[in-house]
């Protein structure tokens, strides 16, 4: 009777725990594919870059408005990657160097259009500068 009860006050106290997955926050964000894959030309080095973009959103329930504009960060994006030097691109630096320009812009795009920045952060899912 006695591990019976102590079970059974286990099993309560892991119940009431406030460390329970169902009762820890759930960040509120989601991921944006930027399709299809944006390919452009460089300036220098490399001639040209082709890569695919996720955007992490801080509002679920915003992304139908980041889809409706989503041609105004693609043109953006490619923009900003056609001023790009393509020997600088190639190095691990300059990848996050462009990443963190990128997700600037894009929180610039979305605030003129939305009045909201929107954008958490930018993540190259895919990247090749040739």
């Amino acid at each position: 009777m006695r591990i019976c009860s102590t079970v059974l006050a286990c099993v309560l106290l892991l119940a009431a725990s406030p460390g329970r997955a169902e009762d820890a926050a759930v960040p509120d964000i989601a991921y944006f594919d930027l399709k299809p894959s944006l390919v452009t030309n460089l300036n220098g080095g490399p001639r040209y870059i082709r890569c695919e973009v996720q955007l992490m959103v801080t509002d679920p329930d915003r992304l139908p408005e980041v889809e409706l504009h989503a041609a105004a960060l693609r043109n953006e994006m490619l923009l900003l990657l056609a001023e790009q030097d393509g020997s600088k691109l190639t190095t691990l630096a300059g990848k996050e160097n462009l990443r963190l320009k990128v997700r600037d812009a894009f929180r610039k795009v979305l605030k003129n259009k939305i009045g909201v920045e929107l954008v958490r952060d930018v993540f190259f899912t895919s990247y090749y500068v040739e």
